[in-house]
């Protein structure tokens, strides 16, 4: 596996992070804000669907940070930040602008029905892979049965 790093600019550049980070899980205390910095971050582990999609024989997850810089706000829905051990899964990542101007929300859609909400100056988010792949039996699932 190679490491991954990644820089998204615009909502074309983050919904390529979101395919790269669609069914990471981490636990509530993953996440950090720092207002006066005006800094997201966030640590997950991520599945490895490059390699998944390369035919391998087994599965990968490894360890990756998102850091969303020219953050104002921070908002939760369905997510406890008391409950530090919760285990989170993250499904997409999505810009909705405010008007014209570059500044908008970046919604991080949880299992759930919960979600994260960044209001955000812009779109500044970086992506990289920060620790060694490990193996996995199981692939993230999204059939609906009836």
């Amino acid at each position: 596996m190679t490491d991954l790093k990644l820089l998204a600019l615009d909502a074309e550049d983050l919904s390529i992070v979101s395919a790269h980070v669609q069914d990471s899980v981490f636990k509530t205390k993953d996440m950090s804000y720092k207002p006066g910095g005006g800094q997201f971050s966030l640590a997950v582990n991520r599945f490895v669907w490059e390699e998944a999609k390369r035919g391998a024989k087994s599965f990968e997850r490894c360890r990756a940070a998102l850091v969303f810089k020219r953050v104002n706000a921070v908002r939760l829905s369905g997510v406890d930040r008391r409950r530090a051990e919760d285990v989170l899964s993250l499904l997409a990542i999505r810009f909705a602008p405010n008007g014209e101007g570059p500044d908008g929300t970046v919604e991080l859609t949880l299992a759930g029905g919960r979600a994260v909400a960044l209001d955000v100056e812009c779109i500044e988010l970086q992506f990289a892979d920060i620790g060694g792949a490990w193996e996995t039996e199981r692939k993230p699932d999204h059939s609906v049965s009836q």
